[in-house]
């Protein structure tokens, strides 16, 4: 199975991880198994985690899943992963 990465369109003909891209695997809850591209983000960022827009979490449409990373991911240059937390409206 291809590896998607999170915001890309259904439609997309290749919506998977781009050469030359930082990514983070997203693991646990709604978007588990799904890549976020992480790359600029200032390393603050990346060590803050993100809140997804996810139309399948515990709040449905227009609800976000929380994500924090589940190790250190240096620099944001190697893959790491971002952990389940939990979801909110």
């Amino acid at each position: 199975m291809d590896r998607r990465v999170y915001g890309a369109e259904p439609s997309e003909r290749d919506p998977g991880p781009k050469p030359g891209r930082a990514y983070v695997e997203l693991v646990g809850g709604p978007l588990d198994g799904m890549l976020l591209d992480v790359t600029g983000w200032p390393p603050q960022e990346v060590v803050d985690g993100a809140v997804l827009m996810s139309e399948h979490g515990a709040f449905g449409p227009g609800g976000r899943s929380g994500y924090e990373p589940a190790e250190a991911v240096a620099g944001a240059g190697g893959v790491g992963r971002f952990v389940w937390r939990g979801d909110v409206p």
